[in-house]
Parts: C-alpha cells; structure tokens; sequence
C-alpha cells in the first residue's frame, strides 16, 4: 500500500511577545524565595573606615542568614531544579506517544479497512467493485467499537457512510447527527483528584494546544473538514493532530478502503489524548516525587556542608576580632586543626601567625623598655655632668674633666642610638636581603688582614687566621651580614683580650658536607658560666673599666640575629687547660653551605 507524509500538523507557532519565557518564571520565583539574595550595593562610605563595633554589627545583624550558606544552597538546588524542570515540559516524550498513537491508529485503520475490503465489497477482480453500506456498517461496529475509537466511513465519493459514535438501539450504524456528549466542569473537577487536578493544570500551562488547527465536530463532515480523508481517497496514508475546545487533542488517521487496487472509500479513526495525558500525568508524578525526596535530601546535606563550612569560619573571623581588639587579655585562634581540610589549614596558619604577632609585640615592648632604660644612663651623667660644670667658682681643671666627662656620655648616646637604629632596622633589611653564596675564605682572610695591622697598633693584639678544612668554602647568605658579626665578635675578642696576646680564627667543616664552623679564641679572662647565653641579649654589656660606654650591648644580639635568619648558628665557651683554667672565650659560629641548599 502507497504510503505518504501528507499531515495536518502544522509547524508550531511563535511564542506572543507579551507573554512570560520561563526564565522569567523561575527569577520571580527565587525573588521570592531568596527575597536577600540581591541586595542593593552599599553606599559609598565618605568618612573615616569601619570602627570595629560597626564591623561587629554588620556580622551580626547584616548576616542574620549566611550568604555563604545561600550560595551552597542555590548551587545544590539548580540539578534539582533542572530534574523538575524535566518533570513538567515532557514535550520531545509527548511527542513520541502521539506519534506511537497515530502510527496505532494507522495499523488498526488498515487492519480495519482491510477487513472491510474483503467482507462489505461486491464485485470480483475482473469486474467493477462497489462497497456494501450496511454490511460495512455492521462489520466498523463490530471491529471499532470495542477499541474505543470513534471510526467515519466515507464513500469515493466523499459522502458520510458512518460514524460509529452514532448507533441505534439494536446496534446498526444510521446517520442521524447528535450532539458531542458533554460533561460538566463542575462534575469532572469533583470526580478528579487533587494531585490529577494540579496535574493537568501544569498540563494546561505548558500545553502547546494553540499550535494545533481547531477541531470542529460538525455533525455531518466532509472531506474539506478533514484533508487526511482526502488523501486516503487518492490512496495514501495520513495523519492529523487538532485542538479541542476543552484542551484536549484529537487525533486521527485515515487509510484507504480498497479492493484489488480499486480505492473504495475512506476510514478515518478519530481518538483522544485522554490516554496520553494519563502516561505523561504518572511520569510527571513519579519524576516530582523523585525530585521532592531529592529537594530534602539535598536541603539537609547543603545546610550540613554550609555549617561544616560557616561555622568555623565565623568562629575564626570572631576570634580575629578579638585579637585586634584586645588590649590587656590575651586571646587565643581556636583549635581547629583537627579537621584536617582547608579549613584546618587556615586555623593552623592564622594560630601560627598569632603567637608570631604576639611574640613580635612583646619583642618591641622590650625593647623599647630597655631603650629607655639604657638611654636613662648617659642622660643622667649627662645631666649631672653639665650641672657641675656650671657653677661659677668651678676651677678649670674641674671644669675641663666635667667636659670630657660630658664628651664621653654624648660619644656614648651617639653610639647607642646608632646601634639601636641598625637593630630596628635590621629585620626588615633581613627579609629585603638578596641571599647570594659567600666566599667565607676571602672574607675572613680580608677582615683578618685588616684587623692584623689595627688590632696590634691599638691594643697590642695579633690576629691570626688558619683553614682547616678543603675548599671550596661558599657559604649560603650575604657577605655584607657575615662581614657585620665576624667584626662584632672580634671586636667583642679584643675588647677582653689582654696586650701582648693573641686571637686565632679557624676556618673548617662538619663532616658529610655539613655547615662551615668559624671559631674565634682569644686569651681574655672568659665569661662567667651563667653568662654564657644572657651576652646575647640586647643591652647585655659587662667590660673591663677601660671600655666602659664604649658599646652599646647590642653586638652579641645582632650577630645571633643575623646569623639564624640564614639558618646559622652562634655559641659562646670557655677554653680550659688540662687543669680547668679558664685559657680564654671561643665564640663558634656554624654557617651553612650554598650547596646544601639547593
């Protein structure tokens, strides 16, 4: 049998302009459930910055919901949002039901007109063959009835055979029009079920009925009020979807009635889409309730990940707060780096980075204590100094010792400022610092040869210099640095060494490429045992009466300082003979090497 794609199914209309997409839909939708969602940009802030009970009070009252915990949310819900999406607009499976429907419809019309063909036809192959109205009437009532398809035959002519929703009492097909049954809305509402109702609302709203040609159930057809009929008539199958007035859809197909080739008549079948919708009204019910068990289960484990997420973040943020706000209590970060995430990261750094701060507080309140303190000294002999010095019956000797005594404090605080500000200065140009490799060879032979000739003509020392390790000797840090505490400390050597007596610095290194050890020994009276460590503090000073005000106390404090910044480290000892005499200090400096640290 010819077949043919003839349909009167047209393409879908375009969407009214005035009408709302369904992005609009869904914005308004989240305005109204996230209405603090969008908020409205600050004013600009013309003062002076936030004072901290603002802060407290935007953190507190701003965020009476957490914008953190509504972004994971909103987040979560669009995959959910997304399946109930899928759940309402079914239009591509629709589609597919009506064309599985009328392609049923197709196959149980020709099913329907071939029996017809073979029963309700007179004539043979070589003769004209006619159609016998009431043996087809009888025969489409008794094969169309029980499916529940409304079946129209029509003539070749075009005229109405039958129509099987109109039957007599004993069953026999006439032609008598009758109205479409009707039912009330009041009726049907009350016989459907809530969640029907709401089913087919949505059914309503997303139906694409106005894209169909209006269905008119005239009571006598013909063949203009149905085109698919027509091209049954000249042998092709067709198919045609229309738009009731009640929302419904009607479809239909027609298939030609024939007898050895000979078209003699048409079968239209006509159903609706009360099967269909039922299908996609189950589909929508399984797929909403899939999403309503997802919507909860995904509300539960956002507002867990957000809490998980927010709450220690708020507590971190609080605890912060009361560190900067402290003035006498000493808060502490809470403990967090259990967690072992991110988050515990971030605990541990801001823990670390507190008791740095901390400790870098209480350094610089010490040191500004203990620059008062030293500068208190030659301000007071200072002061008393220009006191005496400025009486009227004061001889001229007197006076003139007043005056160098008044020379000597100025000499003192001029030194002692100038150290101070090297040491307030110094961490900063540490961490500035360019880190190269020092030839600690070089350096030390240079410095030993300059102290070689100034140490013997000022104070009678010798200086001397021995390697005792193979090159080569680069060291990991700066030489301007090293060059700083090797002086510091030999300095701090001839200031303790007697005249006449020698100071020996030897170059060598740990085993198995391990740090270079620089000693320095002289032959002074050594330090006390429990001063061992306290000479490198700052303002840590004990000389012999003859360099009295001559250092600050801050050399020893300065070297420790520079040395450990490049991962070095300093030490003070005493040199004993084979019957504990004390022979003299020995200062150990172990710096590491440029090749250990790549």
């Amino acid at each position: 049998m010819a077949s043919d794609t003839d349909t009167a199914t047209p393409e879908p209309a375009p969407r009214p302009l005035g009408s709302p997409t369904l992005s609009s839909r869904i914005a308004t939708a989240l305005g109204r459930l996230f209405p603090r969602a969008v908020r409205k940009a600050p004013p600009q802030a013309t003062g002076a910055a936030d004072s901290p009970s603002l802060l407290r009070r935007r953190r507190s009252v701003d965020r009476s919901h957490s914008p953190l915990t509504r972004r994971i949310l909103l987040l979560n819900l669009i995959p959910v949002a997304l399946l109930t999406l899928g759940a309402v607009y079914l239009s591509d499976y629709e589609e597919e039901l009506i064309d599985t429907e009328l392609a049923s419809l197709l196959v149980q019309g020709e099913m329907v007109a071939a029996g017809i063909g073979e029963v309700a036809v007179v004539g043979g192959e070589t003769t004209v063959n006619r159609m016998d109205a009431d043996a087809a009437r009888q025969l489409l009532t008794r094969l169309v009835r029980p499916t529940g398809v409304r079946a129209r035959l029509f003539s070749e002519t075009g005229e109405l055979l039958g129509d099987s929703a109109m039957l007599n009492e004993v069953g026999r097909i006439h032609v008598v029009p009758l109205p479409p049954p009707e039912m009330p809305v009041a009726t049907i509402e009350t016989e459907t079920k809530f969640g029907d109702r709401i089913s087919d609302w949505i059914a309503r709203q997303l139906s694409r009925v106005d894209h169909y040609p209006e269905y008119i159930d005239k009571p006598v057809p013909t063949l203009r009020d149905f085109p698919e009929a027509a091209s049954a008539l000249r042998g092709f199958n067709a198919s045609a979807v229309r738009s009731a007035g009640d929302g419904r859809l009607m479809l239909s197909a027609a298939v030609p009635v024939q007898r050895y080739k000979q078209v003699l008549g048409a079968l239209l079948l006509t159903r609706d889409n009360r099967a269909i919708a039922a299908s996609l009204r189950e589909v929508r019910y399984d797929m909403l309730t899939i999403a309503a068990a997802a919507l909860g289960i995904t509300v539960l484990l956002s507002l867990y990940l957000a809490g998980t997420i927010t709450q220690p973040i708020v507590r971190l943020a609080r605890a912060a707060d009361e560190v900067r706000l402290a003035r006498e209590s000493r808060p502490e970060i809470p403990d967090l780096g259990k967690r072992g995430d991110e988050i515990g990261d971030l605990n541990d750094a801001l823990r670390s980075m507190t008791e740095a701060l901390w400790l870098r507080i209480n350094t610089i309140e010490s040191f500004a204590a203990d620059v008062a303190h030293e500068l208190k000294n030659p301000l007071t002999s200072l002061r008393s100094a220009i006191e005496m010095a400025g009486h009227p019956n004061l001889d001229a000797e007197r006076r003139a010792k007043l005056m160098d005594i008044v020379m000597d404090d100025i000499n003192r605080l001029n030194r002692l400022i100038s150290d101070i500000s090297d040491a307030s200065r110094l961490d900063a140009e540490l961490m500035r610092g360019e880190v190269r490799p020092v030839e600690l060879d070089r350096l030390l032979r240079d410095m030993v040869h300059h102290y070689a000739v100034t140490a013997n003509q000022k104070s009678g020392v010798e200086v001397e210099y021995r390697v005792a390790a193979n090159p080569p000797f680069v060291a990991h840090g700066h030489d301007g640095r090293y060059g700083q505490v090797f002086r510091n400390v030999i300095d701090n050597a001839i200031s303790f060494a007697p005249k006449g007596s020698r100071i020996l610095i030897e170059l060598s290194r740990e085993p198995r490429n391990g740090p270079f050890v620089v000693t320095i020994d002289d032959e002074g009276s050594g330090i006390p045992e429990d001063n061992l460590e306290s000479i490198f503090q700052r303002f840590y000073s004990e000389r012999p009466v003859e360099h009295f005000g001559q250092h600050s106390g801050l050399g020893l404090s300065i070297c420790r300082q520079i040395v450990e910044t490049y991962g070095g480290t300093i030490a003070a000892t005493n040199r004993r003979g084979p019957d504990g005499q004390v022979l003299g200090a020995r200062f150990t400096v172990r710096l590491p090497s440029a090749s250990g640290r790549k």
